[in-house]
């Protein structure tokens, strides 16, 4: 008996001293280190970093639209409230919001909301800089098409672009960079499709002999790229396109139809990318790159369909691999261009490259590094998966084929080829192979180009000039036409 009063007592000992240890847990709990906002079309992210794990409960509530979010085990402290200033006038999502100390230990954010959203709350564990994050994704309920967005914005351009081929000098336009007109009177300006369909359906039909593939590229509009993180003044014009080569293979329906090409701006968002010596950021560069890329493809044509540039990210936000993806499928893009700008472990790497995905072995140990590094972007922007959301994503990224490889083998060639054309340095004279998840969509041409190493100081200085980056989109937009020129792009199911 006395053995067994003994034990209890050191039980009940025990079970005091841990009670004690949890209140001490919970009194002190964790501290808030930092907030961030990154606005966009796509969603709204919210980040809150702390030392500690946190855990939170939220609410939608319909009218007005707002989300409460209550996070247990925290004091409100200064660098929660500059969460209230970081909300900018032009958030997509997010009207305002409100924070304060619900209850001990409990913080308070409400969020006053534009649009009914669809949230995703979830926590990341440290990785790379960061310490614990509680992320707060602020989806629309209704996701835009964003190959409707596409069609849309072409028609918008319509107007400008007949008023100015309608100028008493200009000479007849050539049938191979028309513009299509403005939307007939009493159409359904909600239906951009239906309007187009339309459009094309009063013109002669096609030539049963299948003409030669021309790609043409008009003058760039003057209008600007659009804000970007460094100076960027606007784009110049650039050198003619080389002539369209002859080709054998032959082109499956004449039909107009929107020929799109889905740029991917590396990282984004909570992910910087590679950081030079001098503070350059990654994700910056290669959305200046994009922009610039995007001009020049918007102006021109191929065999008479006008070009479209989608870009995965448009604005500084993150994007997971398997989205990235996902979004250039949704859209029925014609080939995929991933723009990078990487880091290497000493500042001698130098010199741009191109790769394409490999299903085998990496074509180089070099290649496997960078491949390996690239694919941890998900890690350090931080991606909600759950069990059924990655097998899906694994799914989608096992369906690489023997016939987009060599599709997108024939399209890093032509890009490599002008980038040397240009006088940069390459690091590789050839096109690499390797297994980067994001070139893994089974039916899209797919490429990832390394402008140059931001770890390098020189090739730093490169990524920052205004010349360079024009430079740069010319040579990239010159490899698109001579791969067009000699594989021609193939009918789609939803045309104009």
């Amino acid at each position: 008996m006395k053995a067994s009063g003994l034990k209890r007592r050191v039980l009940l000992k025990g079970g005091s001293v841990a009670l004690l240890l949890g209140l001490n847990e919970i009194a002190h709990g964790a501290t808030i280190m930092a907030v961030r906002v990154w606005p966009a079309s796509d969603y709204t992210r919210v980040t809150i970093e702390s030392d500690g794990r946190l855990s939170s409960q939220q609410l939608v509530v319909g009218s007005p639209p707002r989300l409460a979010v209550d996070i247990s085990g925290i004091e409100l402290n200064p660098a929660l409230r500059e969460l209230v200033g970081k909300i900018k006038p032009d958030d997509p999502f997010i009207n305002g919001l409100r924070v304060g100390q619900f209850a001990p230990g409990v913080v308070r954010i409400v969020f006053d909301l534009k649009q009914a959203v669809a949230p995703q709350v979830f926590s990341l564990a440290p990785v790379a800089a960061y310490r614990d994050r509680l992320v707060l994704d602020l989806y629309p309920q209704q996701a835009a098409d964003p190959l409707e967005a596409l069609i849309a914005e072409r028609m918008r351009e319509a107007p400008r672009a007949a008023a100015s081929a309608a100028t008493p000098a200009a000479p007849p336009p050539a049938a191979s960079a028309a513009a299509p007109p403005a939307p007939p009177a009493g159409s359904d300006s909600s239906d951009p499709l239906g309007q187009l369909m339309a459009q094309h359906a009063g013109r002669p039909a096609p030539s049963n002999a299948a003409p030669p593939v021309s790609v043409t590229q008009a003058n760039r509009p003057s209008a600007p790229v659009g804000p970007l993180p460094l100076p960027m003044p606007p784009v110049s014009s650039a050198a003619a396109p080389p002539p369209a080569a002859p080709t054998t293979r032959a082109t499956a329906n004449q039909t107009d139809r929107i020929i799109i090409v889905a740029l991917d701006p590396g990282h984004g968002g909570e992910d910087p990318g590679a950081i030079g010596a001098n503070g350059t950021r990654e994700k910056d560069i290669v959305l200046q790159i994009a922009h610039r890329l995007r001009v020049r493809i918007n102006a021109a044509s191929v065999n008479g369909n006008p070009m479209r540039a989608y870009l995965t990210r448009d604005a500084d936000f993150f994007v997971p691999l398997g989205t990235r993806v996902q979004k250039a499928r949704r859209v029925q893009a014609d080939l995929f261009v991933s723009i990078h700008a990487d880091a290497f472990t000493t500042p001698a790497a130098r010199g741009a490259s191109v790769f394409a995905l490999s299903q085998g072995g990496a074509s180089s140990s070099a290649a496997r590094w960078l491949a390996n590094k690239e694919n941890q972007a998900d890690k350090v922007g931080g991606v909600n998966v759950g069990n059924h959301e990655a097998q899906v994503q694994r799914a989608l990224l096992d369906m690489s084929t023997t016939a987009q490889i060599n599709d997108s083998l024939k399209l890093g060639g032509a890009m490599l080829g002008e980038i040397r054309g240009m006088g940069a340095r390459l690091h590789k004279a050839q096109v690499e192979q390797a297994g980067f998840a994001v070139l893994k969509a089974p039916d899209i041409p797919s490429v990832l180009v390394e402008t140059a190493f931001i770890s390098n100081p020189e090739e730093e200085a490169k990524l920052r000039s205004t010349a360079y980056q024009e430079d740069l989109a010319d040579a990239l937009m010159r490899g698109i036409q001579r791969y067009f020129a000699q594989n021609p792009p193939l009918a789609r199911s939803r045309q104009l």
